[in-house]
């Protein structure tokens, strides 16, 4: 059973200004993770937890070593949603930071189903 998939709109703006070559692969990993989207050992989910100083309980992520690509994302378990909040290119610094503004400006929000269907 698949996840249903949102978007920030954020995430939306950083993938639209990625290369093209890229999106097909992004979006495979993205509906690939969101079959099971929980962490291991049952799923794909990566937990964040503090990173760099930012707290990012609750938050996920799919890493795309071969492309140097990094998604994050948060879950609505109760509704089967998995919001995708940042994509960007593997840069750790700017990933987590783009991550903690977010949470930052949705607050608690960003873990309910507030955003668009991708």
């Amino acid at each position: 059973m698949r996840w249903e998939i949102k978007i920030t709109d954020e995430a939306k703006r950083d993938f639209r200004k990625m290369d093209n070559s890229l999106h097909e692969q992004i979006l495979a990993g993205i509906v690939k993770v969101s079959s099971t989207p929980l962490p291991s050992p049952n799923g794909y989910g990566k937990p964040l937890g503090n990173k760099r100083g930012n707290n990012l309980t609750g938050f996920f992520k799919i890493k795309y070593k071969g492309i140097g690509i990094r998604v994050v994302y948060t879950l609505v378990i109760e509704k089967l949603v998995m919001n995708v909040v940042v994509i960007s290119e593997r840069d750790d610094e700017y990933c987590y930071k783009m991550a903690a503004k977010l949470y930052e400006k949705y607050g608690e929000s960003i873990f309910e189903d507030i955003f668009k269907e991708m």
